[in-house]
């Protein structure tokens, strides 16, 4: 090696690369003459009568069921057609995490079983008979009801009578609450003392999110959402109109 001026000699017990290149290459070559005959390489063709052709994505050109279709346009016709105010209000739901405590908070509150469901039916029908009726504490409703006219009324209701209501997502999960497949809407009617904290957080949420904005909810509508192709021809005609 050169260094300026001085020249060093190389060590001792360093043999230098290049003459490890020409022994690499004579083994790699005796590596491809010792191939079996029996198994040749042959390149894959997938011309006409060679082999199969690898599997592509072929969904784009798969003829849906008949249910999926009209699934599919069914959406489609929600986004582009205009919804009403009072059918609009059940697209916006609580968020997750004051969803999740809801629902903890209501599982305390799952019915009996059938005996002391009677029991308190009775007790419920002699009161009633009497004129004494528990005033629902919050009202719980499903975004997804249908019809939806079985609860479109309720909003309304529960502001009327200034009783805090939330809708959430899934009658589903509403109904494994009360042991059913699907339930409309929820009530809660009496609090335990030691629940009470925490669901006067909730209930300060459900007023604020739902009840203050009532009057703000019903006069936005929904819907009217046009395709792309829609949106581009519209930009067209008011940058024409504009010049």
């Amino acid at each position: 090696m050169v260094f300026g001026n001085t020249i060093e000699a190389p060590k001792k017990g360093v043999k230098s690369a290049k003459k490890k290149q020409p022994q690499q290459q004579q083994q790699q070559q005796q590596q491809q003459q010792e191939v079996n005959p029996l198994f040749e390489k042959r390149p894959k063709q997938s011309g006409i009568g060679g082999a199969l052709p690898p599997k592509r994505d072929l969904t784009r050109f798969v003829k849906w069921p008949k249910v999926v279709q009209i699934q599919r346009r069914r959406r489609i016709l929600k986004q582009r057609l205009k919804v009403p105010p009072a059918v609009n209000q059940f697209t916006k739901t609580i968020d997750k995490n004051l969803a999740t405590q809801l629902f903890k908070l209501l599982l305390k509150y799952r019915p009996e079983d059938r005996a002391a469901k009677k029991q308190r039916l009775l007790q419920k029908a002699q009161a009633e008979a009497e004129g004494k009726t528990n005033k629902a504490q919050l009202v719980v409703i499903a975004h997804d009801v249908d019809p939806i006219e079985l609860v479109v009324w309720l909003p309304a209701l529960c502001r009327k009578m200034e009783i805090p209501y939330c809708i959430v997502k899934g009658k589903s999960r509403l109904g494994a609450i009360v042991h059913k497949k699907t339930a409309a809407a929820l009530c809660l009617t009496t609090i335990k003392n030691e629940d009470k904290f925490d669901l006067s957080k909730i209930f300060e949420a459900t007023k604020v999110n739902f009840n203050d904005k009532f009057d703000e909810v019903r006069k936005k509508w929904g819907g009217g959402i046009m395709g792309s192709k829609s949106q581009d021809k519209a930009k067209a005609k008011q940058g024409l109109l504009a010049n």
